[in-house]
């Protein structure tokens, strides 16, 4: 999912987890390059991954709410909102 593989805007940093310690990683942290489910930048880096995606298919983001996306396709309108947990 894109909560899995979103990109990050700022450092984040983690304990190593459980069963991967050794000697050589002892006292040291890792730094994410990828949103994880339970951070709480997640949701945001999941909302520009699809913010870019959507408008790629031609939809426009609204200016009154940024979660509004619009599509006009001859006299058809496509009007999509989107909610994300936490965001």
């Amino acid at each position: 999912t894109a909560f899995l593989h979103g990109d990050l805007k700022e450092e984040v940093y983690m304990e190593i987890p459980p069963g991967f310690e050794n000697d050589q990683v002892e006292g040291k942290v890792c730094r994410l390059k990828r949103s994880l489910y339970g951070l709480k930048q997640s949701p945001r880096a999941w909302f520009d991954r699809f913010s870019t995606a959507i408008k790629r298919l031609g939809y426009k983001q609204s200016n009154v709410d940024h979660t509004m996306f619009i599509r006009k396709q001859g006299d058809k309108i496509c009007i999509l909102v989107v909610y994300v947990d936490d965001m």
